[in-house]
C-alpha cells in the first residue's frame, strides 16, 4: 500500500487511515490514526472495522474531509467504492479445513486454532456480504484470485493488478554485495547449501511440505531459513522425526529483507493457499532460482522451467526432487537465476500504480464527478490481520 499511494500522491489528495505506518511520505500523504484495540485478532479486526468507520465520519461531520472515493484493500469497511481483494478467504479455509482440526493439532496449540477458525469464518460471512454485492468495484491481484472470487459472486469482469517490486532495491548487483556478510551472519560456510522461505502463517506456506521435503534427501550441507512469525512448537515433533534439528533454523523478519535472499541458494514457497506471494518475485529479482506452488498468484508470472519451478502444493516427493535438482547443478541455478532477475524486472510498483490510477477514474467517472486531481482517501488496515494476509 505504502508503494502504490506513495506513486498516486501526485495526481490525488490521499488520506491514509490506519492504525500504524511504516515508509510513507508524511509530507505528501495525510495519516489518519485509528487507535488499536490490543489482544487476539478477531476482537482487534471487529474494533478496527467499528473505530476506522467512526474516525471517518467524524472527519467528515467535524472536518469537511468528505472524500470523493474511498479505496480499500480487502474487507476494511462496508462503504468502500474500490476494493483490492488480496485473498477470498472462502477459498483458503476450504483448502486448510482439515490441518487446523483438533485431532490433528498438539493440544497446546488448541486455543490459537480455535481463535483462527473463528476469525476465518467471521471473514468468510463478510467476504459473502461485501463482495457479493455491487457497491464495490472489485481488482484481484491475480488471475487466481479473480478465479476464487467468481465461485463466490456473479462478478463477470474482475480487473487484476499484480503486484510489483521496487527494482531499485531488489537487484542482482544487491544479492552478489550482501552474499559473503550475510553468509557470514548466519554461520554458513562455503558449501552449506540454503534454502530459504519467508512469509507468516506457515502452515498456509506449505512449511510441512517443505520439511517433509529436507527429510527426504540426504544432503548434510542442506540447510534451510524460515523467515516469519508464527509458534513454531507445531512443527518440532516433525523436526525431530526427520532428524532436521540442527538443519533448520527460524528467524525473525528484518527490514532489509534482500539479506536473507543474499544468503540464500534457492527460495522455496510451496504454499498450499497464497493470492500473490511477494517473496518469491523479489528473490526472483535478486537473481535467485525459486521453486513456487501452482496455487500461488505469483506462479503465473513463471515460464515452469526457465525462471522458476512451480509444483502442486503437498506434493513433497516432487519438491524434494526439485530441490535436489538445484542443489546438484550449479549452471542451472546461474541459468534460472539470470532468467528470473529479467522476468521480475518486469513487475514494477510504477506499472502497478498506473493500473490502479485507471481504476480510481473509473470509479469517479461512474460516481459522476471529473477526471481532475480530487480527494482519494485510502482506507487501509495495517492492524493485526495485515500481517496474516500479506506477510511479504
Amino acid at each position: 500500500m505504502a508503494e502504490q499511494i506513495e506513486r498516486l500522491a501526485d495526481d490525488y489528495e490521499i488520506h491514509l487511515y490506519s492504525s500504524a505506518v511504516e515508509d510513507v511520505d508524511f509530507a505528501r500523504i495525510v495519516w489518519h490514526r485509528v487507535p488499536r484495540l490490543p489482544g487476539p485478532y478477531l476482537l482487534a479486526y471487529c474494533w478496527w472495522l467499528i473505530a476506522n468507520r467512526v474516525c471517518r465520519w467524524w472527519d467528515t461531520r467535524f472536518r469537511g474531509l468528505a472524500p470523493d472515493m474511498v479505496y480499500s484493500p480487502g474487507i476494511n469497511c462496508f462503504d468502500a467504492d474500490l476494493i483490492s481483494v488480496h485473498i477470498v478467504f472462502a477459498e483458503f479455509y476450504r483448502r486448510v479445513e482439515e490441518s487446523l482440526a483438533f485431532g490433528v493439532n498438539p493440544v497446546v496449540s488448541w486455543p490459537r486454532l480455535l481463535h483462527r477458525r473463528m476469525y476465518y469464518r467471521l471473514l468468510i460471512a463478510l467476504e459473502s456480504h461485501v463482495y457479493g454485492g455491487e457497491r464495490s468495484l472489485l481488482t484481484a491481484v491475480s488471475a487466481k484470485v479473480t478465479e476464487d472470487l467468481r465461485g463466490y459472486c456473479s462478478r463477470v469482469e474482475i480487473p487484476i493488478i499484480l503486484h510489483g517490486i521496487d527494482t531499485a532495491r531488489f537487484r542482482v548487483e544487491t544479492r552478489a554485495e550482501l552474499r559473503h556478510s550475510a553468509r557470514q551472519a548466519l554461520g554458513f560456510g562455503e558449501d552449506d547449501f540454503c534454502v530459504l522461505l519467508v512469509g507468516n502463517d506457515w502452515k498456509k506456506k506449505g512449511l510441512p511440505c517443505l520439511l517433509e521435503s529436507m527429510g527426504r534427501l540426504a544432503l548434510p550441507s542442506l540447510r534451510l531459513v524460515v523467515v516469519g512469525r508464527d509458534m513454531v512448537d507445531p512443527y518440532r515433533s516433525a523436526i525431530s522425526r526427520l532428524r532436521l534439528d540442527d538443519r533448520v533454523s527460524f528467524l525473525p523478519p528484518r527490514p532489509d529483507i534482500e539479506f536473507y535472499y543474499a544468503a540464500a541458494d534457492l527460495y522455496v514457497g510451496p504454499s498450499l493457499e497464497d493470492a500473490f506471494a511477494l517473496p518469491p518475485l523479489e528473490a526472483m529479482a535478486c537473481g535467485l532460482p525459486s521453486i513456487v506452488s501452482s496455487q500461488a498468484g505469483v506462479s503465473e508470472l513463471l515460464a515452469n522451467e526457465v525462471d522458476g519451478f512451480i509444483v502442486d502444493p503437498g506434493d513433497s516427493a516432487r519438491l524434494a526432487e526439485l530441490i535436489a535438482l538445484v542443489y546438484g547443478n550449479a549452471d542451472l541455478r546461474q541459468r534460472m537465476g539470470k532468467a528470473a532477475a529479467k522476468r521480475a524486472r518486469q513487475y514494477t510498483w510504477e506499472r502497478n500504480a498506473e493500473q490502479l490510477g485507471q481504476l480510481f477514474q473509473e470509479v469517479l467517472r461512474r460516481k459522476g464527478r471529473n477526471s481532475a486531481p480530487i480527494l482519494a482517501e485510502q482506507d487501509v488496515r495495517s492492524g493485526p490481520d495485515a500481517r496474516m494476509q500479506n506477510p511479504g
